[in-house]
């Protein structure tokens, strides 16, 4: 949350305490009271219940914490919980995204308890958890249809509809008062009797930013949360609403890169128009991967290829946040199906290790550490423009120099990266005159302290 509207919600909780006191003042103390920071150096995970275990359950992806806690995970956002739409329903199972009740889970995940368990386990885990939560719209058979039909958008004929071509859903119409206090009244049920930490927010460019901005203050007040925007157009709505949104734009041309239809010239210009947009305290969240990516457009294999690895060096230590989805950390070379059950084949894979590398050192070096947070981003000039790119982040005297032949071919890199460093994943200290032969798709990161 931006730090000017959490120190209005702390001066008023504080006002509220003074002048009332009693239970209710000590309650909002201890809340405000909570570091609101924890994002700072985090790596945040996609878990797509559904597909995580042979069960595809909250209590069978549960075992799997551990593993993720050695990953070096550190936010949880768990794909939609609520039970899903049959009405129209797409495929077997249906859509996630086609939310029946929001305040109900879908019994083919667990029930109310189930979840509660995950919930705390998750924080004694000194982890975080947050919602995937649909407020554009609903299942065509939420009650809301029936009993607050003019919660809807109607066409000319007065007739409902669904947004886009996504005929397994309709649309709420925001211009209704009672949708603005249903929704947020379900989004604070699940931060006050579940102890999440925050959301997901679906589409959230299609929903009011004052709506946003108005349930934001109110689940503040409640605790210090995580807000995550499914959008990256409508800037405003990191002012007030939202920490994070999508780098639609930079996952496009990592996509771009590997597949040879760009250059890597193409990211000095990225980052000098991020870097305009954006205040100092706006993530962004950068991935090779995602729920939509996977199932519809295609596995990292099939979309990077041999660029995988030099493409996650890049979202690590570029400024945002990494996203690891379900999956990724172990070369998940399938298409997950969304409208019926697909469960992932778990495997050792050195992959992991490297992102557990990744997860390591974005949290222990400030350099890299989100923005507002982390240290100063300088991209270096290079002999190849068109296939290297090489920066550096500074922070109170940690550096991290980056080194990447975003090309098929071997490259002799020339930079002004030079002196005494220690390479970050053999150990060893090096001393380097500027100059690097890396093979194709090759990376080096550089550690000096």
């Amino acid at each position: 949350m931006k730090k000017a509207s959490l120190a209005l919600v702390i001066l008023a909780s504080l006002i509220t305490f003074i002048s009332c006191g009693g239970q209710e003042g000590e309650k909002q103390q201890k809340a405000d009271s909570q570091s609101s920071d924890w994002h700072k150096d985090a790596t945040i995970y996609e878990v797509n219940i559904r597909q995580y275990t042979e069960e595809g359950t909250f209590r069978a992806f549960r075992e799997h914490l551990p593993r993720l806690k050695k990953l070096g995970v550190d936010i949880l956002w768990i794909m939609p919980i609520h039970p899903i739409g049959e009405k129209n329903r797409k495929g077997k199972l249906g859509s996630y995204y086609s939310v029946k009740d929001y305040k109900g889970v879908n019994p083919e995940f667990g029930d109310k308890e189930d979840f509660r368990k995950l919930v705390k386990e998750v924080h004694e885990k000194d982890m975080y958890i947050i919602l995937d939560w649909v407020a554009n719209h609903t299942a065509w058979d939420h009650s809301w249809v029936k009993e607050h039909p003019e919660w809807y958008t109607k066409d000319s004929a007065g007739n409902m509809v669904s947004p886009h071509d996504w005929s397994d859903v309709v649309d709420l119409n925001y211009d209704k008062q009672g949708v603005r206090n249903a929704m947020r009244d379900a989004m604070t049920y699940w931060v006050e009797d579940f102890n999440i930490d925050g959301y997901r927010c679906d589409v959230a460019g299609m929903v009011p930013t004052d709506f946003w901005e108005n349930t934001a203050k109110e689940l503040e007040a409640i605790k210090p949360v995580f807000m995550l925007a499914e959008d990256e157009g409508e800037v405003e709505l990191l002012d007030n609403a939202f920490d994070m949104h999508y780098g639609w734009e930079f996952h496009h041309l990592m996509n771009q890169i590997a597949q040879g239809e760009a250059n890597a010239e193409v990211l000095p210009e990225y980052f000098a128009k991020t870097d305009s947009l954006l205040d100092d305290d706006d993530i962004k969240m950068n991935f090779l991967t995602n729920h939509d990516e996977n199932s519809w457009n295609g596995t990292i294999e099939e979309r990077l290829g041999e660029a995988h690895k030099a493409l996650a060096v890049l979202s690590y230590t570029v400024p945002g946040m990494p996203l690891i989805y379900t999956g990724q950390e172990i070369g998940l070379d399938k298409r997950l199906e969304f409208f019926k059950r697909d469960p992932v084949q778990w495997k050792n894979d050195p992959l992991e290790d490297i992102y557990a590398e990744l997860n390591t050192l974005k949290e222990e070096n400030e350099a890299l550490w989100a923005p507002d947070y982390g240290g100063e981003f300088k991209i270096l000039e290079t002999n190849h423009p068109e296939k290297a790119f090489a920066y550096t982040r500074k922070k109170d005297g940690n550096q991290v120099s980056v080194v990447l032949n975003l090309s098929g071919n071997p490259l002799d890199i020339k930079t002004d990266i030079t002196g005494k460093y220690k390479n970050y994943f053999s150990g060893e200290m090096i001393t380097t005159d500027g100059t690097f032969a890396m093979p194709s798709w090759g990376y080096e990161i550089l550690i000096r302290e």
